[in-house]
């Protein structure tokens, strides 16, 4: 890898592209030249870029001819279909979509928990569901402490997660919804405005959303770890920007709350942010635009022998994809 790679953002005028061409600026990511690629509609636009701006460039997979190092923010289908050719080239692909998650040969990775796994790819890493990383990177600093037994977590998760389109189908329900207006559903299963879903993506056969099973798998994955007992429930919240989790995990060594907040002040990429008395604790208002996974309402689980739960916090544009993914490339260089 040369140490000023040329870079491509495929996907750049999506709302997670957008945020990786920010975040690349802001990181000073020492690139020779980034490109910014997307749809043929969109050839032409010009974006935002530090200073200055990038001109959006029609994809195709000529586009990557002399590109290191390709971040893919578009849909698996496309990326299914165009990856290997791209990798054939010699681009190494930091893919954000589910396309090659769980295939045995792509590295999955959080820098702060597997960083070591870059190492193993083959051309495709892949960046991990949204609301998987910020919970790994909170177990990952437990698990240092005391082996994880088992994982029980909830989410509440933004509207944000679902694109850029979701994001104004809140807005635009919310206002339907005030005005007393017929409320245009589009994008969610039911409205969103004012209401939680309990359904994040396709169900599957055993009664859990696909979502729900990306948890399962990609923190076995990341973690190293397929004897951890892991069991999720994903809900779609009427918020903008920012995922919450409720985590509840069952430990086989002694585990206590002083233990978990040495164990996260330690631990990068994380900020405690737990005093009750005050009622202070992390809320998806607080985080947008913040690059670390906030913890707080830390407390025993007196239900089971080593029981802790704690509430995480993340800004799931950020650290849950496109920060993820320049990290990535960083230690690629």
């Amino acid at each position: 890898m040369p140490a000023n790679p040329v870079v491509a953002v495929a996907g750049a005028t999506g709302v997670v592209g957008m945020e990786m061409l920010a975040i690349l600026a802001e990181r000073a990511f020492p690139a020779s030249r980034v490109k910014a690629l997307a749809s043929k509609r969109s050839a032409g636009r010009r974006l935002p870029f530090g200073n200055g701006e990038l001109v959006v460039e029609a994809m195709t997979t000529d586009s990557f001819t002399d590109v290191d190092i390709a971040f893919f923010a578009i849909g698996s289908a496309t990326t299914q279909t165009i990856a290997h050719e791209v990798v054939g080239a010699g681009t190494v692909i930091i893919d954000n979509s589910s396309a090659f998650r769980m295939e045995k040969t792509v590295p999955l990775v959080v820098p702060e928990v597997n960083p070591q796994a870059v190492r193993q790819h083959s051309g495709i890493i892949a960046n991990p569901n949204c609301s998987t990383i910020q919970m790994v990177v909170a177990l990952a600093a437990l698990s240092r402490k005391a082996a994880i037994k088992r994982v029980v977590v909830s989410t509440y998760q933004a509207a944000s997660g679902a694109g850029a389109a979701a994001m104004a189908e809140l807005y635009e329900q919310t206002r339907e919804f005030l005005a007393d207006e017929p409320l245009t559903i589009e994008h969610f299963a039911h409205r969103i405005a004012f209401n939680a879903i309990p359904q994040i993506d396709v169900f599957m056969e055993d009664g859990s959303t696909k979502e729900e099973w990306k948890m399962v798998v990609e923190t076995k994955k990341i973690l190293g770890d397929e004897d951890i007992e892991v069991f999720a429930n994903c809900v779609r919240i009427p918020v903008l920007r920012s995922h919450s989790e409720m985590v509840n995990v069952e430990f086989s060594e002694p585990m206590d709350t002083e233990i978990a907040l040495t164990a996260f002040h330690e631990a990068p990429g994380i900020v405690v942010m737990d005093d009750p008395a005050e009622k202070l604790y992390p809320m998806p208002g607080l985080v947008i635009g913040s690059d670390e996974v906030y913890v707080g309402r830390i407390r025993r689980d007196p239900t089971v022998k080593w029981g802790l739960n704690f509430w995480c916090v993340a800004d799931q544009l950020r650290k849950g994809a496109a920060l993820n993914a320049v990290q990535i490339a960083e230690l690629l260089l």
